[in-house]
């Protein structure tokens, strides 16, 4: 898959894995690696894009005795999300043409 494509698919899937509940980076990634194949290492540097973007914020809680960042979207985020919904399905139909 084209890099740049990637790359925007997973701001995308980040977004929508926080639309519903606050998470944390190792469950983010394995949530988003049932759709798709990405590392931590790839997964890290996107959270802080997005968290520069004002997409997400982060807070920290203590599990286990152990400081655990979690990420939030912001309206923001959700505005972007909902935006990129209706470019997914025009280029939906541009793949559905192209595969059929």
């Amino acid at each position: 898959m084209d890099s740049q494509l990637k790359k925007g698919l997973l701001e995308m899937l980040v977004l929508a894995s926080l639309k519903y509940q606050d998470s944390y980076g190792y469950l983010i990634n394995r949530e988003i690696c049932s759709v798709i194949d990405v590392s931590e290492s790839t997964l890290y540097p996107i959270l802080r894009r997005l968290e520069q973007q004002q997409l997400v914020r982060t807070y920290e809680t203590t599990y286990n005795s152990r400081i655990r960042k979690y990420y939030q979207i912001t309206r923001e985020g959700i505005q972007k999300l909902e935006d990129t919904k209706s470019d997914f399905l025009e280029l939906k139909k541009v793949y559905d043409y192209i595969l059929r």
